[in-house]
């Protein structure tokens, strides 16, 4: 059998028990904090597993191992603001997020950053809130339709158009399944999946290359001698530009709504804790491996895009079945993970815009309608706009990092502040990352998530009620 062929096999196998995952977790949905936030119900290894899944998948099986494989150590500056910010979400923000939304009963991350406010503020910040979130995810979501089209299309040989759309269309029906919960399992179940093809790809690959001594000695051969260095072909005040903007690249998880969910749904502080750890274990081994894996496909001088590297390796180096199993599942977890996205998005228009529901079933039927129009503009997009999935994920992740993450890890420590600022602090940390994003230069790197953050915290802390 053709690897091909199991690769389409093991698809179907895959879906089929994501779609019966949906179907067991649509009976648990009673009402909207079910569908949203799974009744607070989380455990450990669900919550730790699936905030894992939802941190990563194609940007970082993609576009982390492609930035490795083309630029070389460089992409290790990103790694201390990636465990930074599991850190800071889980054990310092976790805490006061956690409490707050067992004891008011909160069903979003922006119910949890407005809830001290008066109604008429809730309402304006919550709708400025919605806005970005959907703008962002749209950009977002494009990256991981773009992710799977990309994989359709080298595995089967189809049209880029129609990989896209077949894979948009799988993640919205599955999405329109279940709730919450079915998004918390299958990540779960998609974080063991990477973990497994993140220890058996890079352990084939670096055994093909002759184990990691020999990588290393060709890679100091190589012609591009700035491989090693820890800043690439930039150097001074540009080298250290590049690094803070990588590094600060991690700390945007302090204002993403698709991870907090994870920490406002576990059933505990006991669990929460544990969580954490299952966390930061399974980024360790999962980063150990792809920048293993990227260093000696580099040593051999593999003619393969980098984003197309994982992909390459596996079907290179692994025997044909495995090889097919391992690509179908990390292709399958790379499209699952826009569940929660589409979900964010969802309670967003659904619930933070403040809009009034006679019958609570109309909520959930224009949070699933949300779902399907944010997918048609994050088609449009990624047919009419495309651009690498590295730089497109950063551009949602980053921006929703400045807009929130300052407000709400101020108030995870105990900051009150004016409405007014609060809502200043959003708009400016929000539009100076997006500004910087398209301005070139490690400056504005630097400007995009770093100063985005200092702008925001200086408000806030100017508008703090003393």
């Amino acid at each position: 059998m053709s690897t091909s062929n199991i690769i389409l096999l093991t698809l179907i196998a895959y879906k089929i028990l994501l779609l019966g995952i949906g179907f067991w977790a649509s009976r648990r949905i009673k009402t909207e904090g079910d569908f949203f936030l799974a009744g607070q119900g989380l455990g450990a290894w669900t919550a730790g597993l699936s905030y894992a899944a939802s941190t990563s998948s194609a940007w970082v099986l993609l576009g982390f191992t492609g930035m490795v494989y083309s630029q070389g150590l460089v992409g290790l500056w990103l790694l201390p603001g990636i465990f930074g910010g599991y850190m800071m979400t889980w054990l310092v923000m976790g805490p006061r997020l956690h409490a707050e939304t067992a004891e008011r009963k909160y069903i979003t991350v922006v119910d949890f950053l407005t809830g001290d406010l008066d109604s008429k503020w809730r309402r304006i910040i919550g709708i400025v809130a919605a806005l970005m979130i959907i703008f962002c995810f749209v950009f977002y979501i494009s990256s991981q339709f773009q992710a799977a089209g990309n994989a359709l299309t080298s595995i089967f040989g189809m049209n880029g158009t129609e990989a896209i759309l077949l894979g948009a269309t799988i993640i919205v029906i599955y999405c329109l399944l279940g709730g919450f919960w079915a998004a918390s399992i299958t990540d779960a179940f998609q974080a063991l999946v990477m973990l497994l093809a993140c220890i058996l790809v890079p352990i084939a690959t670096v055994s093909a290359a002759g184990g990691m001594g020999p990588a290393i000695e060709t890679l100091k051969t190589l012609e591009t001698g700035s491989f090693f260095e820890i800043t690439g072909e930039a150097v001074g005040m540009a080298g250290v530009g590049l690094a803070m903007g990588l590094i600060g690249t991690g700390f945007g998880a302090m204002g993403q709504p698709q991870l907090l969910n994870r920490i406002m749904a576990v059933k505990s502080s006991s669990e929460r804790l544990k969580a954490a750890f299952i966390t930061i274990g399974w980024g360790a081994i999962i980063f150990t491996g792809l920048v293993c894996m990227a260093l000696a496909a580099r040593s051999m001088a593999l003619d393969v895009d980098g984003e197309s590297l994982f992909f390459a390796a596996a079907e290179a180096y692994l025997p044909a079945v495995l090889a097919g199993v391992v690509i179908a599942a990390v292709l399958s977890a790379v499209m699952s993970t826009v569940d929660s996205l589409l979900l964010a998005a969802a309670s967003a228009v659904s619930h933070d815009m403040g809009i009034n529901y006679a019958d609570p079933k109309k909520a959930l039927f224009f949070g699933r309608l949300a779902m399907v129009i944010v997918a048609i503009f994050a088609v449009l997009l990624t047919l009419y706009a495309p651009k690498d999935i590295f730089s497109r994920v950063l551009f949602g992740w980053v921006a929703l990092g400045a807009a929130f993450g300052p407000t709400l890890l101020t108030k995870c420590l105990g900051w009150q502040v004016k409405a007014q600022m609060i809502l200043t602090a959003i708009l400016v940390g929000f539009f100076t990352a997006v500004y910087f994003s398209n301005v070139p230069g490690s400056g504005a790197d630097v400007m995009e998530k770093w100063m985005s953050w200092v702008f925001g915290l200086a408000i806030l802390f100017l508008g703090r009620i003393r």
